[in-house]
């Protein structure tokens, strides 16, 4: 091709699109893309703090939380901070919404959910499970209480805060020191039921404890029966309390995902460790590191030693013999033996 064709291509262009200076590729883009919201979390009972992507405030006149809240006002000192007149209710759903304005003038409204602040968590323990239960007897969990305290918006993932199946957020309940918790992973759907808040033996279903408090996890499927873990938190984006790792594989169970069979898997074992809620013997968390479901059924449950060792290891675990498993009492330390 000539330089007089491509000269001659060149004019063709200017006369069909107009002739002028080529835009400067260097000149910064001009920022249309509103603000987005990150997270809102209750950081005490009169205050709420709302994360975004960029640097934003908030239109305090379109800020509104229901439940009725009133909002006593609207702080920025670095983070984003909603004040209100009242408290709110430990563990309570709330939503958030409001307006957002960057530096630039871009808006966005959005609604977010968050749970009322609990400033007095119990100490709690994952107590037993039996992750293999059956058709006559669903899987189970069982938190034991070792505080007094209040369940408000304490959260048990079926995995972990950054990948799970399931979860339950605990309504505001008192519990006192030396109680227990059932959680059904896999409800019938009968009216009976009922989480309870109330009365101990409200509730009516397949496996229901009088010497606990049940607690039902609506939609769920159940608890992976080969590989899984449970991780109890404080709250949402909390600190987590404590977690358990289960697992029938071994490294040379597959060539990808450090033997655990699937990247989500894997994601949710090293969450556990990185949390501090569990162990890992070397350097990277592997299915050794795990508690083994081998054995268990629906009342053979993988249950904590009596005296509530808490290692973070599979040390603290034992598969309970044939109708050993004890919900809502005290653990067995007998061993089942194939």
């Amino acid at each position: 091709m000539t330089n007089r064709t491509v000269m001659a291509g060149l004019s063709a262009l200017c006369m069909l699109g107009g002739c002028g200076p080529f835009p400067d590729a260097r000149a910064p883009a001009v920022d249309l893309r509103p603000p987005q919201v990150e997270s809102v979390e209750a950081v005490d009972p009169t205050h709420m703090q709302v994360r975004f992507d960029e640097d934003a405030t908030l239109l305090a006149q379109r800020t509104r939380i229901s439940p009725a809240l009133a909002i006593a006002g609207v702080r920025s000192d670095g983070r984003l901070t909603i004040i209100t007149g009242e408290a709110q209710v430990p563990g309570r759903p709330y939503v958030l919404e409001t307006e957002a304005l960057d530096a630039r003038g871009n808006s966005s409204s959005f609604m977010a959910e968050f749970f009322g602040f609990n400033g007095n968590v119990p100490a709690l323990l994952i107590n037993e499970l039996t992750p293999r239960g059956s058709s006559t007897h669903p899987d189970l969990t069982e938190l034991a209480v070792l505080s007094d305290g209040n369940m408000g918006g304490v959260v048990l993932y079926n995995g972990t805060p950054g990948s799970y199946e399931s979860r339950l957020i605990f309504p505001a309940l008192a519990v006192r020191k030396g109680s227990f918790l059932v959680v059904h992973w896999k409800p019938a759907g009968m009216p009976g039921e009922v989480d309870e808040t109330g009365d101990p033996s409200s509730s009516f279903g397949l496996d229901v404890c009088s010497t606990a408090w049940d607690f039902w996890v609506r939609g769920s499927t159940g608890l992976g029966g080969n590989n899984g873990v449970l991780a109890l938190y404080e709250r949402s984006g909390g600190s987590c309390i404590d977690a358990v790792l289960y697992s029938n594989r071994t490294s040379e169970s597959d060539a990808r995902y450090r033997g655990f069979g699937s990247a989500e898997m894997l994601s949710r074992a090293e969450e556990a460790v990185r949390d501090g809620a569990w162990k890992a013997a070397g350097a990277r968390v592997t299915p050794e590191d795990a508690v083994s479901p081998e054995g268990s059924t629906g009342t053979r449950s993988l249950c904590r030693r009596a005296d509530g060792a808490d290692t973070d290891t599979a040390a603290d675990w034992h598969v309970v013999p044939t109708s050993k498993a004890s919900f809502g009492k005290a653990n067995s330390d007998e061993v089942f033996a194939p």
